[in-house]
């Protein structure tokens, strides 16, 4: 039974980045991601004056709750979406001028909603080319809060902003939500506000921040849940078993729900207090299934479909439509080259499956997108001659994926 050493979450490093670069003192953060979008973060704080010392095992962050030490910088955003959003909320925290700019594909991902909350609560934050998108300019003087309405329903991440945001106000923060995808997302981010000391409040869709600011701490990263759906989805599809440590019953991350729907399918789970375990049967049932909440596993589920004794739709990912590229038209795009007749809506793919037997290998395209190269790495576990246009895209979240999956042995 292979057990799986999976590499820290890049959804709770990027917090943690920040609530220890808010926080009063030093943090330690254990077993953080290392990949290209979390030493972008690190290096955008760096860029911000200030100090992340690097270790093997862990990072260690000197906190400034008053905000980036220096006046004027730029900081360049490489495709991290937590960098590009969270960065310019915490640089307005300051007093200075921060320039923020990203890649050619962070720069098409949308950031207006979150821009509009800023300017709401008096920040002063200009789209230097195209309006709700980088690069952009923060002429910052700190941030007086007060309450200020949102629209998080094409990201979570805009609401996480403002969440970490909150106890750096001077009055704290009062947030009326009108639409939020991905909540499990906005859970992890309140309980590690909680972890750095602070506790974030709600009535109905309103979440309300207190100001004080944050305490320093030391904090162990977990393991990435949608980076593990790979190899729970492995199993599934090869009647192996996959036993992965640090991910179990208390985890944080929505995304563990995902084996939730593979037991659905046919596969056996098992969650346990410091573990989950999935093992395949050799039985994979077709399923409607909606993954407004776990969309970041949506790919995964999409790319072994094709095994699957029934047709797969996934609905409510509108989302995944503006995340690294459009993964609902991806994913269709790559089936149909593998032979397999798919469909789409606004929110929702349909895979309808013939005898797996059938399909047949292809060149994936990636669009640069480290999830579809993961995600169809688990296809050609069952497909020979499938190879990617850029496999190397997946050092934004795993540098060492391809070596480590051909060393799974189901």
């Amino acid at each position: 039974m292979p057990v799986v050493d999976i590499p820290g979450s890049k959804s709770i490093t990027a917090r943690a980045l920040f609530l220890a670069a808010a926080a009063d003192g030093v943090t330690t953060l254990v077993r953080p991601l290392r990949s290209d979008d979390t030493e972008g973060f690190a290096e955008g704080l760096t860029r911000l004056g200030y100090r992340v010392g690097q270790t093997p095992d862990t990072w260690q962050i000197d906190g400034r709750p008053q905000g980036p030490s220096v006046t004027e910088t730029d900081v360049y955003c490489r495709d991290g979406a937590t960098t590009a959003r969270f960065l310019p909320t915490l640089a307005a925290t300051g007093a200075g001028t921060y320039r923020f700019d990203a890649s050619p594909q962070m720069r098409r991902r949308p950031l207006l909603p979150l821009s509009r909350a800023l300017r709401d609560l008096g920040v002063d934050l200009r789209h230097e080319e195209t309006e709700g998108h980088h690069p952009l300019t923060v002429r910052a003087s700190g941030v007086e809060g007060g309450e200020v309405t949102l629209d998080a329903g094409q990201s979570s991440q805009y609401l996480t902003a403002l969440l970490l945001l909150g106890p750096l106000t001077r009055k704290g923060l009062r947030i009326k939500v009108t639409d939020l995808v991905s909540a499990p997302y906005v859970g992890i981010t309140i309980a590690m506000m909680r972890a750095f000391g602070v506790e974030v409040g709600r009535d109905g869709d309103d979440f309300v921040v207190p100001p004080g600011g944050y305490r320093a701490t030391t904090y162990a990263i977990e393991p990435d849940a949608s980076t593990a759906s790979y190899y729970f989805a492995a199993a599934a599809v090869t009647g192996g078993e996959v036993t992965v440590p640090g991910l179990g019953a208390g985890a944080l991350q929505g995304d563990l729900d995902f084996v939730d729907v593979l037991g659905r399918m046919g596969a056996q789970v098992t969650v346990g207090a410091e573990s989950t375990t999935v093992r395949g049967t050799g039985e994979l049932r077709g399923l409607t299934v909606n993954m407004r909440d776990i969309s970041d596993t949506m790919p995964t589920l999409a790319a072994i479909a094709p095994f699957a004794s029934g047709p797969v739709r996934i609905e409510d990912v509108a989302n995944t439509r503006v995340k690294e590229c459009d993964r609902l038209e991806a994913c269709a795009e790559n089936l149909r080259r593998l032979g397999v007749e798919t469909a789409t809506g606004p929110d929702w793919i349909e895979i309808r499956p013939g005898a797996a037997g059938g399909l047949v290998g292809a060149e994936i395209k990636s669009y640069g997108d480290h999830r579809i190269v993961m995600s169809f790495a688990v296809t050609g576990l069952r497909v020979p001659g499938i190879s990617f246009d850029d496999p190397g895209c997946v050092r934004k979240t795993f540098p060492g994926f391809h070596e480590a999956f051909a060393e799974l042995s189901l």
